[in-house]
């Protein structure tokens, strides 16, 4: 059995990291639903896509939110905490072969870091670009954006504002957390507070809340 694990939400600093693993027999199946890398597709086919690769594999996911990525972040580096639960989702689905969307610029390094942390013998292939190389990786991909969305939607009727995609780049995340810190001081729930982003938001708040009471004072 081959297996694909991939991830989707490394970057954001709001909302969960998703970590999926699709495994299969032969990739025969995804290649003929033409599955890609998630990026390169819409979101309406990645959800159209998503029932049609759970029902020819076995899958699995990883869903993990903002305060445990800042938790293990003071513990570890992003790419070790990412190859930890890579090597979570190979041991559930136990395959002969794992292709994985090398997290290091350093391939190597990183399919070592994953093999670190396995229990059993398997061969593992680090690549960067895996979800374009290799179909398994691509319908982890897909599993993963489409869960991740998923989340984030639910975390918008939780807030009950437009949150947008959880990106540093996102004008809608920006201006969503810039309303949120000017209106109660804190980060708002679900928010990476270990991410740059993140504390360059409430340090300016702060400074702007300074400023004004020396205006007044």
């Amino acid at each position: 059995m081959i297996l694909g694990v991939d991830e989707a939400g490394r970057g954001p600093v709001l909302g969960p990291l998703v970590v999926a693993g699709v495994a299969v027999e032969s990739d025969v199946a995804l290649r003929h639903l033409n599955v890609r890398d998630s990026k390169k597709l819409s979101p309406e086919k990645r959800e159209a896509l998503a029932p049609e690769i759970e029902k020819c594999a076995t899958w699995d996911l990883l869903v993990i939110p903002a305060e445990e990525i800042d938790m293990m972040r003071a513990e570890m580096s992003l790419n070790d905490f990412e190859a930890k639960l890579f090597a979570q989702l190979i041991e559930r689905l136990h395959p002969e072969t794992a292709y994985v969307d090398a997290a290091d610029v350093d391939e190597i390094e990183f399919k070592r870091c994953v093999q670190r942390e396995l229990r059993f013998a398997v061969e593992v292939v680090s690549q960067h670009n895996a979800d374009e190389l290799f179909p398994v990786v691509s319908a982890a991909s897909i599993l993963a954006k489409v869960r991740r969305d998923r989340e984030m939607r639910v975390i918008e009727e939780e807030i009950g504002d437009t949150i947008g995609s959880g990106y540093s780049s996102d004008p809608d995340t920006i201006a969503f957390l810039e309303k949120w810190i000017k209106k109660k001081g804190t980060l708002p729930p679900h928010t990476r507070a270990s991410w740059d982003t993140a504390r360059r938001l409430l340090a300016e708040s702060r400074i702007r809340k300074l400023d004004e009471f020396g205006g007044r004072s």
